[in-house]
C-alpha cells in the first residue's frame, strides 16, 4: 500500500469507525459537528481521478453508505458531502450532518460562524456517536 510520510491521512491517528482494504470511515472529533465523518482512502492518491472504475464506484458507495449511517442516526436537516484535499491532498470525503441552529448554516462548515450552537444541543448530539459508530458498521457489514 503506498503511504506518503508527513500525510496527517496516512499516518492516521484517529479511531476508525469502520475499516476495509481499500478506504477507512472516521467520525471526526469536532466539537461543533458532532456526527462530522471522513471516508479516507487507505492508499495515499489526490483525486477521484487516480483511481480505476471499480474503486471510483467502491468509494462513492462508501460515502453514500456513510451518509445513510449519518442520516439514520443524526437526523440532520441536510448532509453536506464535500471532497476537497486542498490542505490535505490525500483522497477523502466529508459526510456532514447540518442543522438549522448549527454555528454556519446555511454556509459551508468552513466559511465565518454566523452563531454558537447550544451547549445542550451538542451535548445531545454527541450522545448519539457510539450509536453512529455502530450504524456504519451495520451499513458496510450487511
Amino acid at each position: 500500500m503506498t503511504k506518503q510520510a508527513g500525510c496527517e491521512l496516512c499516518e492516521l491517528n484517529a479511531p476508525v469507525a469502520w475499516q476495509g482494504g481499500k478506504f477507512s470511515v472516521i467520525i471526526v472529533d469536532d466539537a461543533n459537528y458532532p456526527g462530522f465523518c471522513r471516508v479516507i482512502w487507505n492508499e495515499h492518491v489526490r483525486e477521484m481521478s487516480d483511481l480505476a472504475q471499480e474503486d471510483r464506484l467502491l468509494l462513492n458507495d462508501a460515502v453514500f453508505r456513510v451518509e445513510e449511517a449519518v442520516r439514520e442516526v443524526m437526523a440532520p436537516l441536510k448532509v453536506n458531502v464535500a471532497s476537497l484535499g486542498n490542505v490535505v491532498p490525500h483522497l477523502h470525503w466529508h459526510v456532514i450532518p447540518r442543522y438549522a441552529d448549527d454555528a454556519h448554516f446555511p454556509a459551508p462548515v468552513w466559511a465565518q460562524a454566523a452563531r454558537q450552537t447550544d451547549a445542550a444541543t451538542l451535548a445531545a448530539r454527541r450522545a448519539l456517536l457510539p450509536q453512529l459508530a455502530a450504524a456504519i458498521a451495520r451499513h458496510f457489514n450487511e
